[in-house]
């Protein structure tokens, strides 16, 4: 590991059950119960967040409402609001700006945030962490978790380990001993199918992963090898991006019966837009390019795109569905699937908030 590596502090901090969470703090009757945010289960939707009570039956984002609603026949299924969950989360992105030099957003409910130099309590990007969720849980009564080190990817899994309302620190003399007895599947970047291969191949831990030369990583996964290769030893040199780059932002849905009416089509297909509106807007985010997605009933998919060279506004985007709409054959085939998105991206920089400081009364540390 690099000294530079080892000079930065990094925070990875992560919304505990966000949508689920917002959901039950502004309806005090979900408290304490099962609750999916995401399409009914007699829909052909999924769940794009679920409180800490259903995950205990095991329902997890992105799964059939099906399959959740078999895994938890009590739970109790809302629709999103994803006006709400934006304004929360511009609330929380204006609490990491008091305290971080750089702040990555990677989505509504979690960022990266570099406080190397950053002098609010000695330094500390512990106690920054613990000062930034007291404000959080203060400001929005919602928790958050955090996970601390001296990378991107060693504060992203240290975030995970101590859900919910956690705090998690990787000091730089702990990454190499703790990097060697995580399980591949808790890498950040490791997905199911990885996972699989790398069992196959004897790769269990992270000390597996190490014996392994980057050639021989590289012969086996392709490009993704140099990258195992170095988290295998707590190596991650990627700086924390304000302005991350990011291809597109989308949404789909998924009918539950096809559909040949393009009237419905676009009834289910502006709500979608909307949603990527709202997500661009809490990613201050412009755009130039949006795309229609359709998969007919026989599987064959299709996107059409149109591009406004000065960008996108809200009106334009919605205005811009039946053009798109009109150059597939929905209408003559019937379709299955309808998905929006936005791309050719242009991020306006952020302007940075006044810090607040809170005294704690601690001591230094990491």
């Amino acid at each position: 590991m690099t000294d530079a590596a080892i000079q930065r502090k990094i925070i990875h901090v992560d919304m505990d059950a966000f949508f689920a969470s917002v959901e039950q703090r502004d309806q005090p009757k979900y408290r304490g119960k099962p609750l999916i945010v995401g399409g009914k289960p007699d829909e052909r939707g999924v769940v794009a967040a679920c409180s800490y009570e259903a995950r205990v039956f095991g329902v997890r984002s992105a799964m059939p409402s099906a399959t959740a609603y078999r895994l938890c026949p009590d739970a109790i299924f809302v629709p999103h609001r994803f006006d709400v969950y934006r304004e929360v989360s511009e609330q929380i992105r204006a609490i990491f700006w008091r305290y971080a030099k750089e702040v990555e957003p990677l989505s509504f409910d979690e960022a990266y945030l570099d406080v190397t130099g950053v002098e609010e309590f000695n330094g500390s990007a512990t106690y920054i962490a613990k000062a930034i969720k007291h404000d959080i849980q203060v400001e929005t009564q919602l928790t958050a978790s955090a996970g601390i080190s001296y990378n991107k990817f060693l504060a992203k899994i240290a975030s995970d380990m101590d859900k919910p309302n956690g705090l998690y620190v990787i000091k730089p003399e702990q990454a190499l001993a703790f990097v060697a007895q995580l399980m591949v599947g808790k890498f950040h970047g490791i997905g199911p199918a990885t996972e699989k291969k790398m069992q196959q191949l004897g790769i269990q831990t992270g000390l597996d992963l190490r014996q392994w030369s980057e050639a021989k990583l590289v012969e086996h996964f392709g490009k993704s090898g140099h990258h195992f290769y170095h988290i295998s030893r707590a190596i991650d040199e990627r700086p924390v991006q304000s302005r991350r780059q990011r291809k597109s932002i989308g949404k789909e849905t998924t009918f539950r019966h096809d559909i040949n009416d393009t009237h419905i089509l676009l009834e289910h297909i502006k709500p979608l837009a909307e949603q990527v509106w709202d997500e661009l807007q809490a990613l201050h985010m412009k755009a130039r390019t949006a795309t229609l997605k359709i998969k007919y009933a026989h599987f064959q998919q299709v996107t059409r795109s149109i591009t406004i060279e000065q960008g996108l506004d809200k009106a334009t985007l919605l205005s811009l569905l039946p053009e798109l709409l009109s150059r597939t054959e929905a209408g003559t085939v019937a379709v299955r699937l309808v998905g929006v998105s936005v791309s050719g991206f242009d991020v306006p920089v952020e302007q940075k908030k006044p810090r607040q400081q809170l005294d704690l009364g601690l001591e230094e540390a990491f």
